[in-house]
């Protein structure tokens, strides 16, 4: 009875050594992927950046038969030379050990094998020795159910190498800048020398004590046979050399966003190729660095810039900020995918609906004191010049940034259909109704990214298709993958106009002069953007190859020093763009076949009349150019003696030839602030069959008004206008039933907003008799 239980407890005792040693090991201990740090790399294979793994180190798995043959041998040589012939543990190295350890009277060898090793890497143990005893189980274990060269794989590519380091190929390609397949014995000694103490022997604080003991690992492979007498002397007379040690931190922004997209995924493979160009990263970040430097007086402190290629859609360069390591400047922040404020960075989009909806690049906008609405209170629109330019062909407009001119164009064809086209070209952060933003829409008021925005503008580029942009080399992202879908924004016909006007320096010029930054040596259509109070400034434009995009601010929302977009991020811009094509030129965009050139006058942008001065090429698309010729510049014969027409009485010595530029009345206010010589004005039944009444053309009746508070109070005034009959030299403006100011033609006088209602009424200044206007209420808040 005594002999069957003893041998039903050995039967037991067998079966749970055998469940212990042969049971599957947790899929969790084999898996390297914590081993793994995160590698970016650029479109070529250039390291941008590494993230740590989560065992906060850096490590490629790397296949034992991808390592130099050397290297299984250097490491077998000096930390466990009988590991082919061992079952995990080795007695012979554990008594050895003990011998040593009791005659030094400290722990000077621990007897551990490669196995063991491994074992406590897998399961984290501590090194203490009443630890031993499960450690050595475990690494029979292993031995059970894993061939040596499985072993030596896992042990290679988890042990510590020094500087946070995992695995020999993460040393081999930090130490001497190749994979561990190209490392020369000598090397590969050195390498297989310093995980037994990596702090000890770290190369780069302690390089003499890790040649020292590359010595120990050469000897001990050629008394083990790895190396033969030759080998061994061709080895150790090898001169070594360190690869520098290297601070890799590129586009970290951008790899950051990948590694908050990708980290969530199943995968095994860490190294990311993406389409980052390191050598134009580089150079944009020197760029980035120089110019925020030299805006530092005018409280400047960052940038965001972003490159894409054209043709596929792909990131080239991503740089979120001036300095990523930065608290004060907020530096890791991401520029590129902050929500800002465009300004008129966003006007492109309204001209191109315009064009969409039946304007010609020559129709004529009148730039004119305008107040248009906004969340429910009107508002004064400003040029950044502060000055009003009459009437002006949408060319000019656009390329001049008008935003007055732009502010009525918008109001001509409503803010729902910009705010669906601005959502369609991607700015889905604009999620707000169109009466929110209200006719600031168009002057950039709502928020969106540089990416976003950029990457619409890369749209036009590529002749108005819409596509996702992505980070990673190969195969661009497909419509079932991406939430944003590939869609024609604009007809390629309409690109070409908005692209033509954008590079137009002579358009440009009455604003922003010839030859400034954006005046590049190749063409290249661009826009800029200046928010309220300077707190953004934007440039972004494309030639037909890249688009760039530049903001220049600071995160924190404080305004700068009257920096805009052309005096701030302009020559960054610039300087990027020179940068690209620093070899060669990009091709010009090319015209569709449905236009044709023709000239017309640059006054009405009719075909010139024989008494207009002048004419310039215009683009139209066929069957929209204009057909009747100019009839704003027409001649007149004065009669000296009265400044008026001649007439049939007025001899011929005191007749005078003259043009005159003949605009309607809206613009006659404009005329006389800027000193305009004045047509002579016969009213015309035939024009007029019935004359005007006296009447407030502005402000209507009703208006609601809005104070600023931010704007200096004597700036925050508007200009009352009015309608007066033929005959009438000089009206009485009343405000609240007072008099407020007698004025002679253009018969308009500027009032300051004050709170509260307010009622107008105009009446004839000479003949008070005569009936006045109906009166106007209008409300200030």
């Amino acid at each position: 009875m005594k002999l069957k239980r003893k041998h039903i407890a050995a039967a037991a005792i067998l079966v749970l050594v055998s469940l212990f040693l042969f049971y599957p090991l947790d899929s969790a201990r084999r898996d390297n992927s914590r081993m793994l740090s995160w590698r970016f790399l650029d479109v070529r294979g250039v390291l941008l950046r590494e993230i740590l793994s989560s065992e906060q180190g850096r490590g490629i798995w790397t296949p034992l038969t991808e390592m130099a043959v050397e290297v299984p041998g250097a490491i077998v040589a000096v930390e466990d030379k009988r590991f082919y012939r061992h079952p995990g543990v080795d007695p012979l190295a554990v008594l050895r050990a003990l011998w040593l350890n009791v005659r030094n009277r400290q722990v000077v060898s621990g007897g551990s094998t490669l196995t063991q090793q491994l074992a406590r890497q897998m399961y984290r143990l501590p090194r203490r020795w009443y630890v031993k005893p499960f450690e050595a189980l475990v690494a029979v274990r292993l031995e059970c159910q894993m061939s040596k060269a499985e072993i030596l794989e896992q042990y290679l590519n988890r042990a510590p190498f020094g500087n946070q380091l995992f695995g020999i190929e993460a040393a081999s390609r930090t130490y001497f800048a190749r994979p561990s397949r190209d490392l020369s014995i000598a090397e590969a000694a050195f390498l297989c020398g310093l995980p037994q103490s990596p702090s000890r022997y770290n190369p780069y604080y302690h390089f003499e004590r890790a040649l020292k003991r590359q010595r120990q690992v050469l000897a001990a492979m050629r008394k083990c046979g790895y190396l033969d007498e030759p080998a061994f002397e061709k080895a150790a007379a090898q001169p070594l050399q360190l690869a520098p040690r290297q601070r890799v931190f590129l586009a970290p922004h951008f790899c950051q966003m990948l590694y908050e997209q990708l980290r969530g995924q199943d995968t095994a493979h860490r190294e990311i190729v993406t389409t980052i160009d390191a050598d134009l990263q580089i150079r944009i970040e020197e760029l980035v660095n120089g110019h925020i430097e030299n805006l530092r007086k005018n409280r400047v402190t960052n940038a965001a810039v972003l490159v894409i290629e054209n043709r596929s859609g792909a990131a080239k360069a991503w740089v979120g900020s001036r300095d990523f390591f930065s608290e004060a400047w907020q530096g890791q922040v991401d520029g590129v995918r902050a929500l800002r404020q465009p300004g008129s960075a966003i006007k492109p989009f309204t001209y191109g609906l315009a064009l969409e909806q039946g304007f010609t690049t020559a129709s004529l906008l009148a730039d004119i004191e305008t107040h248009a609405a906004q969340a429910g209170a009107d508002f004064t629109v400003h040029n950044y010049d502060e000055k009003y330019h009459g009437p002006v062909r949408l060319r000019t407009a656009l390329a001049c940034s008008y935003n007055v001119a732009t502010v009525r164009l918008l109001e001509a064809m409503g803010g729902d259909l910009l705010l669906e086209k601005l959502r369609l070209a991607g700015l889905t952060t604009l999620n707000k109704p169109a009466s929110f933003y209200g006719s600031g829409l168009t002057l950039g008021n709502g928020e969106v990214t540089l990416r976003d925005l950029t990457n619409a503008y890369a749209a036009l580029a590529r002749g108005g298709v819409l596509q996702p942009l992505h980070g990673l080399a190969g195969t661009p992202p497909s419509v079932e993958e991406e939430p944003l879908h590939r869609a024609r924004i604009f007809p390629e016909i309409i690109t070409f106009l908005l692209s033509d006007i954008l590079s137009d320096h002579r358009a440009r010029a009455p604003a922003f002069g010839l030859g400034g930054p954006l005046h590049l040596p190749f063409v290249c259509a661009a826009k800029t953007g200046t928010t309220k109070d300077f707190r953004d400034n934007w440039t972004i434009g494309y030639t037909t190859e890249h688009t760039v995009g530049v903001w220049v601010g600071n995160f924190d929302g404080q305004p700068m020093q009257r920096i805009s977009g052309i005096t701030g991020a302009a020559p960054l811009f610039r300087d990027i763009m020179l940068e690209i094509y620093k070899a060669r030129e990009p091709a010009p965009f090319r015209a569709p076949e449905q236009l044709l050139q023709i000239p017309i006058c640059p006054a009405s942008g009719s075909l010139p009349g024989e008494a207009c001065p002048g004419q310039v090429e215009e683009w139209f698309i066929r069957g929209t150019q204009p057909a009747q010729s100019c009839r704003v510049h027409r001649r007149f014969v004065i009669d000296r003696r009265t400044g008026r027409e001649a007439g049939p009485g007025t001899p011929a010595s005191r007749r005078e030839e003259k043009v005159f530029e003949v605009w309607p009345p809206e613009y006659w206010s404009w005329m006389a602030a800027n000193q305009m010589p004045v047509p002579p004005q016969v009213f015309s039944t035939a024009e007029h069959p019935t004359p005007p009444r006296l009447a407030i053309s502005f402000p209507d009746d009703g208006d609601v008004l809005k104070i600023d508070p931010v704007l200096r109070r004597e700036y925050q005034t508007i200009l009352l206008q009015a309608v007066v009959p033929p005959g009438m030299d000089e009206i009485e403006w009343f405000i609240n039933d007072t008099s407020y100011a007698r004025v002679r033609r253009p018969f308009q006088a500027r009032w300051q907003l004050q709170p509260g209602k307010h009622r107008f009424h105009i009446r004839s200044a000479v003949n008070p008799g005569e009936p006045g206007s109906a009166p106007v209420t209008i409300q200030v808040l």
